[in-house]
């Protein structure tokens, strides 16, 4: 029997346990809150923050590998597991990498993966000059700590640059700069490497954003054969410079010319790949499981196309379904609901996915049931 330790007990920690329980494998979180999403199913919960190194060390000390659903974790926590002898995946220079965008996107050029234009911006006046660089608009970035929009700021015009400045916390994080890209459209894909270097990729997902946050995903992409090509090849290059063991996934833009740029990356499962619970061979929880139990990986490649659409808090107050049975009246419809106590005006509370003989038909399917479906 296996024994797995992840830091995080959220929902793509809790959709981990529950494609590894197949291979009746046990699994241990730590998580600050008690009754969080993947705690109704682990074996074990050690409550604690994300930076205890003794909390991380208690857990490792009873798991054969330790890995983690959300990637702003302590390096120097996971590096001291690793130099004690622990098996900790994806390593702790892998998460040093890509924890901070600045160093990431560094890391990305050195090894010629394509990448818009940037900067690192230390005052306002560095921010004046990246903007008689690249023109407006251009995008603030913190280099640490963002997602789902928290951390960005479009600078429009010169006359918005100090107020994007202080919104990013004037001076108080470290800052970069980026070129804006005009973009046709964002897309992701989701890809796997096990400790011996096998590698599966699965097919490029178009996302949709609605107030930074992911609002739909659906595959196979609208893009063109070439452009889906070289994101491919982006995505396996990335997987290796990197060194990778486990999921990766690869925010990418297709530019208007159909050339691909990559955005951002995160070391783990991810939201926009929820659909290959339904829609491929293999999850990508699935495969993020075999690959750090050093398992063959599975087939990543879709059964037929696939809509997935997030379920986000409209308000804030205590946690209450409605609507399932009528969702559930639509056909080829799946309903994920994570378990969080609370709603919040932006938390992500579930998915729901459909198949379908078309993108459109799987779309329409989960439209409809989102219309229903409250939280």
């Amino acid at each position: 029997m296996y024994k797995v330790g992840i830091i995080g007990g959220g929902q793509l920690g809790k959709m981990m346990i529950l494609d590894g329980k197949r291979l009746d494998t046990q699994f241990f979180i730590l998580d600050p809150t008690e009754r969080c999403p993947a705690d109704s199913i682990a074996d074990g919960h050690i409550v604690a923050d994300f930076n205890d190194i003794d909390a991380i060390i208690k857990m490792a000390d009873g798991v054969d590998v330790v890995t983690n659903e959300f990637e702003h974790i302590s390096v120097p926590a996971l590096k001291k597991l690793e130099g004690m002898g622990y098996k900790v995946y994806p390593s702790s220079e892998t998460l040093r990498l890509i924890q901070n965008k600045l160093t990431q996107k560094q890391w990305l050029k050195k090894h010629d993966i394509p990448v818009p234009e940037f900067l690192p911006v230390g005052s306002v006046e560095e921010l004046y000059e990246a903007g008689e660089k690249f023109g407006y608009p251009m995008m603030l970035k913190t280099c640490t700590g963002g997602y789902d929009g928290k951390g960005n700021a479009q600078v429009g015009s010169k006359e918005e640059v100090q107020e994007a400045y202080e919104a990013l916390g004037a001076g108080k994080l470290p800052l970069m700069v980026e070129h804006w890209i005009d973009f046709e459209k964002e897309v992701s894909i989701l890809a796997c490497r096990s400790a011996n270097g096998e590698m599966a990729v699965f097919p490029v997902a178009e996302n949709r954003h609605k107030n930074s946050i992911l609002d739909e995903t659906t595959v196979p992409a609208a893009i063109s054969d070439a452009s889906a090509k070289e994101a491919m090849e982006v995505a396996r290059t990335t997987l290796a410079a990197f060194d990778v063991v486990g999921m990766l996934c690869i925010e990418l833009f297709v530019t208007k010319q159909g050339h691909i740029l990559v955005n951002e990356l995160a070391p783990r499962p991810h939201n926009s790949g929820h659909y290959t619970i339904e829609a491929c061979y293999t999850s990508q929880y699935e495969n993020h499981v075999r690959a750090i139990l050093g398992l063959p990986l599975g087939n990543p490649d879709l059964i037929g196309p696939v809509a997935m659409k997030n379920i986000i808090g409209d308000r804030n107050g205590t946690a209450e379904l409605t609507g399932l049975e009528e969702a559930y009246s639509l056909p080829n419809v799946k309903v994920h609901i994570y378990g969080k106590e609370q709603v919040k005006k932006g938390r992500k509370m579930g998915h729901i996915t459909a198949m379908g003989k078309t993108v459109e038909e799987a779309l329409a399917s989960v439209r409809k049931a989102h219309e229903v479906i409250g939280i």
